[in-house]
């Protein structure tokens, strides 16, 4: 697999390109954010990580970056592999990502808040997507799919109606993430930067927008393939 960085990359450009890159470097306390323009062997140099180490887990986030792309066609694939793939490559990265994600929106309202008053509600915004989201999809995963794949062995259920009844109220809950997700589009200018943006500041833009694109995709094949099967 060939990477588009190497140890002589700066810091800062890696998190440009693979946000989640971020991660690593905190976990390794690596400044990305105020001392980013860096080359990558010089930040290592003065780290606790080796340069191999640190490559080979830029290099990880990187494969899940370009597989996390690759939206394929399900529309012949039983509801039990549709479900799996949703709970393991959207259910599963998406509360890893919000809880990821948190420290560095509490971070940029605290120290940004008073001269950009919007991130304040981008912060309330981010907490309520989350814990909606979080409680969303944990609920899918006990009781919804359950009761889906029931369906699918059975569709002539006694409980049909009430299944059905449960499976639009998903759709409901769909629409509220979706209504904060365009409010913080709507409330970020669609995720421009102002000038004295710093480093957080912008990885929190790229992670919140990729969020948003991952989100649209998961809750799409959830609405427009899986759901209809059974209405």
């Amino acid at each position: 697999m060939t990477l588009p960085f190497s140890n002589t990359t700066t810091v800062r450009d890696i998190v440009n390109q693979i946000p989640k890159t971020s991660d690593v470097f905190k976990k390794y306390r690596i400044d990305f954010c105020c001392g980013g323009n860096t080359p990558l062997d010089t930040a290592v140099s003065q780290s606790s990580v080796s340069l191999d180490v640190l490559m080979h887990e830029l290099a990880d986030v990187y494969e899940k970056h370009e597989q996390s792309d690759d939206m394929k066609v399900w529309l012949n694939s039983s509801s039990e592999e549709i479900i799996d793939h949703i709970i393991h490559h959207y259910h599963l990265p998406l509360r890893e990502e919000l809880n990821a994600l948190s420290p560095y929106v509490t971070k940029i309202a605290r120290v940004h808040g008073e001269r950009h008053p919007e991130l304040l509600k981008v912060h309330e915004l981010f907490y309520e997507l989350k814990k909606d989201l979080t409680e969303h999809t944990l609920k899918e995963e006990a009781e919804s799919f359950p009761h889906i794949l029931t369906l699918e062995k059975n569709p002539d259920a006694e409980n049909r109606a009430e299944i059905i009844e449960a499976i639009k109220e998903l759709e409901k809950e769909h629409d509220f993430a979706g209504t904060i997700l365009k409010q913080l589009r709507y409330i970020t200018a669609d995720y421009n930067l102002p000038h004295d943006a710093c480093g957080t500041y912008t990885l929190v833009f790229r992670r919140l927008e990729a969020l948003e694109s991952d989100t649209f995709m998961h809750v799409h094949l959830e609405n427009n393939i899986l759901f209809p099967r059974y209405f």
